[in-house]
């Protein structure tokens, strides 16, 4: 991609209306452009980068074996009713439609999801079953606030898995707990993301939420030091579960640190609470009729990408992990002269030949100093320089976005580099 054929460019200006740290850097890279409180627009590179980790959940989401669907997010009032939740759930957006029906759009599924794949569940034969989507997804939040991070319309991924037997649920549930993880780890979080208890609300006990350490977080939890397991604020008086959870707690043998995080996903057993309100059960092997049992899978990847912009980021702009960045590399010519613009073209033509994705940076007007500006705050993982200097080296700068030194490479060896770019 061209860098002067995009339709956006990069501003120094930050806005006044959001404060938040994600939609600073992603406004200002050109990532993505407020519309209103919560609600953006995802621009060109923005896209790209969502499409990537929406990429990652969607192969994880496969692995497990769950199958993806679309549903509408248009959803008739009668099915709320039935779950009795059309009058409690106070973010849900309410209108009438044609012939002055109710209607809502839909923050969540179950609603949806429950009658549709139980109509499918004859007998024990038929399950367990899993099915997700990725979808925009509308809550009518009082505040919405902090960038990506609590919108009005988001992106959603939300899995339903539909078991015969309790058992069978929270099997299922620890293997999606384990895909939750490779999730993280493949947007470059995994390190500082906890797999943390919380309250499970009518429906269980407790559920897992997954929070992802950052002084810029709106959540608090609690860990041992060190720790990759942590605590939810609102249940850290439950004695219970801190022997259960904490390793050597032991009454209060161990210290909890306090950390402020963002969530980044939730999972939590549903149990028959959706399969119940609609009638479903499936025939067992003795001819016996048996209820469903229900698990919920949610991770929204707009707000993935905006605590990756939180977190993974400094004071000259973002840093794209390897799987999640528009582009690979951000190729940067400072020629002056037909030799050096050959020279430009001829290693963007051979990147893109090697199935490299390559941001060039091809401006003309650009002084040195705001295009390696530009490259800083757009965050691609490597930055390659074209300069007078490089063609005296018969070579070319390369530095990661992480590193704080750059390296001229020979030609040849920065060929064989491209190749391991392509590899990361």
């Amino acid at each position: 991609m061209r860098l002067s054929q995009l339709v956006t460019k990069t501003s120094k200006d930050t806005s006044q209306s959001d404060v938040s740290r994600n939609a600073q850097l992603l406004t200002r890279a050109g990532y993505v452009n407020k519309l209103m409180a919560g609600v953006y627009s995802y621009l060109p590179l923005g896209l790209r980068a969502l499409n990537k980790i929406e990429q990652i959940i969607r192969e994880e989401m496969n692995a497990l074996g769950a199958q993806e669907v679309l549903l509408p997010a248009l959803q008739p009032r009668e099915i709320w009713d039935q779950t009795g939740r059309w009058d409690t759930v106070d973010v849900l957006f309410r209108f009438k439609g044609a012939g002055d029906r109710d209607l809502a759009l839909g923050p969540t599924h179950e609603e949806v999801v429950t009658p549709l794949v139980t109509s499918f569940v004859q007998s024990y034969r038929d399950l367990p079953r899993a099915v997700y989507q990725i979808q925009t997804k509308f809550r009518n939040e009082a505040r919405a606030k902090s960038g990506l991070l609590r919108g009005r319309e988001f992106r959603m991924k939300d899995m339903y898995s539909f078991h015969a037997t309790p058992e069978d649920l929270d099997a299922f549930y620890e293997q999606a707990l384990a895909a939750y993880k490779k999730v993280y780890e493949r947007c470059g979080l995994g390190a500082i993301t906890l797999v943390t208890y919380a309250s499970g609300g009518i429906f269980s006990k407790y559920s897992h939420e997954f929070q992802t350490l950052t002084e810029y977080g709106e959540d608090t939890v609690f860990r041992a030091p060190g720790g990759s397991i942590a605590i939810n604020k609102e249940v850290v008086e439950d004695v219970e579960a801190l022997r259960a959870i904490v390793p050597g707690y032991q009454g209060g043998t161990v210290e909890l640190e306090e950390a402020k995080a963002i969530e980044v996903g939730n999972i939590f057993k549903l149990s028959t609470r959706f399969p119940d309100a609609f009638n479903a059960t499936y025939t067992d092997a003795a001819g016996g009729q048996q209820k469903i049992y229900m698990g919920c899978y949610g991770i929204g990847p707009s707000r993935l990408l905006g605590t990756i912009a939180e977190c993974l980021s400094d004071d000259k702009g973002l840093i794209w992990p390897d799987e999640v960045a528009p582009y690979t590399v951000h190729l940067v010519s400072l020629a002056r002269t037909p030799e050096e613009t050959e020279a430009a073209e001829r290693v963007y033509a051979q990147l893109s030949a090697q199935g490299i994705d390559v941001l060039y940076d091809d401006r003309v007007g650009p002084q040195t100093g705001e295009k390696l500006a530009d490259a800083d705050l757009m965050g691609m993982p490597h930055r390659l320089l074209i300069s007078k200097k490089t063609m005296a080296a018969n070579g070319i700068e390369w530095k990661p976005r992480r590193a704080t030194e750059s390296q001229v490479l020979p030609f040849e060896q920065f060929l064989a580099q491209g190749v391991q770019m392509k590899a990361a």
